[in-house]
């Protein structure tokens, strides 16, 4: 059974501390859910909601199931909440997938946000309380920004595999300067409009991307993470609030509600380790898909790898034999920034309508997690007429 990808939309990416700050996580979820609900009012009656967010701590019950109930979705449709740290966003789809082809349901809301502005901090002291003062931890640092199994930040982790792989600093900022310039050029062209539900009174667009950057200006940034590293807040992704859902539903389905669908879900693919760098695990991803699938790197007309660092995608680029030319056309997380959970289906829509603008073909969304995990899911929007098949 053929699954699809019927549509999707995402908030504007709001910088941290920015125009997005005074709303929360699951606020942000239910604007993004509540657009697509009006595009698509039949999806009130989704089999499920799937829907990852990486910052839980403080929010409440199951995210998801409020993001649901609050945007319109019916209080009878169940909801989980999947916490695959940067990943989520991408398994919420290859989840929603699985549950189709079992026969278990027929349309399922995808999706993820996260509010890294709202990041609590916490302590543990029930059982410590007593005279004295109480250290507070940081969850967006914690949560989202510290591998668990180095015990030291991601930063500091992939500034270290940037020395072994090689990856200098001037490569990485010609690299971030490229995704400014093309998520500009992209803004400015209307491109990113296609994906993007404003959310009234607070942002319209991307409030990240730095339209007068250069390589000069980047290269006058200090290191972030250590004296001799090579890794900068500009090319590194931003930290962002935002969030980004969409229908999975059957092609069959998707006939009888008379849509055309923005791309067929062909499969995924998912890795780990063995260590816990991140720099080519989508790469491994990548080719792990493409081997299963019989394809090769000729095939793909388009890939998004997420911009978590320019060494990633610098890494992963050299793995797999590719150039930046059908990499992040439209620029990426350096630029538009990374909400965490809020990013994996944003690849993806980014990647669909792409390929759609330029006649159809095959696209790869990958991304690297926590840990040392990726994730990468192919899809396929149908040729157009007079279009090679």
């Amino acid at each position: 059974m053929k699954t699809v990808l019927l549509d999707g939309v995402r908030t504007p990416f709001g910088k941290w501390k920015g125009a997005l700050s005074k709303l929360s996580a699951v606020e942000l979820g239910t604007s993004a859910v509540a657009a697509l609900l009006h595009r698509y009012p039949e999806a009130r009656k989704a089999d499920g909601a799937i829907l990852a967010q990486v910052i839980q701590a403080g929010t409440g019950q199951n995210p998801a199931r409020q993001v649901a109930y609050h945007a319109g979705i019916d209080p009878e449709t169940p909801a989980i909440t999947l916490n695959n740290v940067c990943l989520g966003g991408i398994a919420t789809i290859a989840d929603a997938s699985r549950r189709i082809q079992l026969n278990e349901g027929n349309l399922y809301l995808v999706g993820g946000f996260d509010s890294m502005t709202n990041a609590p901090h916490t302590a543990n002291i029930r059982m410590k309380s007593g005279i004295g003062h109480t250290q507070l931890n940081d969850t967006l640092q914690n949560d989202g920004l510290w591998c668990a199994l180095t015990d030291q930040s991601m930063g500091t982790l992939t500034d270290h595999y940037n020395h072994i792989y090689k990856i200098p600093r001037q490569e990485q900022d010609e690299y971030a300067a490229l995704s400014q310039r093309r998520a500009a050029d992209a803004q400015a062209g209307g491109k990113l409009a296609d994906e993007i539900a404003s959310i009234t009174d607070l942002l319209e667009a991307d409030e990240g991307i730095r339209v007068n950057t250069t390589i000069d200006k980047l290269s006058n940034l200090p290191p972030a993470f250590s004296p001799e590293g090579t890794i900068t807040a500009g090319n590194a992704s931003q930290m962002t609030d935002g969030a980004s859902v969409g229908l999975v539903t059957s092609e069959e389905n998707a006939q009888n509600l008379n849509q055309t669908p923005l791309a067929e879900v062909i499969d995924w693919q998912e890795v780990a380790g063995p260590d816990a760098s991140l720099q080519t695990k989508p790469a491994k991803a990548v080719k792990n898909l493409l081997e299963r699938q019989h394809l090769s790197i000729d095939d793909i007309d388009l890939f998004e790898i997420n911009e978590a660092f320019a060494s990633v995608v610098i890494a992963s680029c050299r793995e797999l034999g590719v150039n930046y030319d059908h990499v992040n056309v439209n620029g990426g997380a350096i630029a538009v920034g990374h909400p965490l959970g809020g990013t994996g289906v944003r690849l993806v829509l980014t990647l669909a309508y792409e390929l759609r603008r330029r006649g159809g073909g095959k696209g790869i969304a990958s991304l690297c997690g926590g840990g040392g995990q990726a994730f990468a899911i192919l899809i396929e929007v149908p040729k157009t007429k007079g279009e090679s098949a």
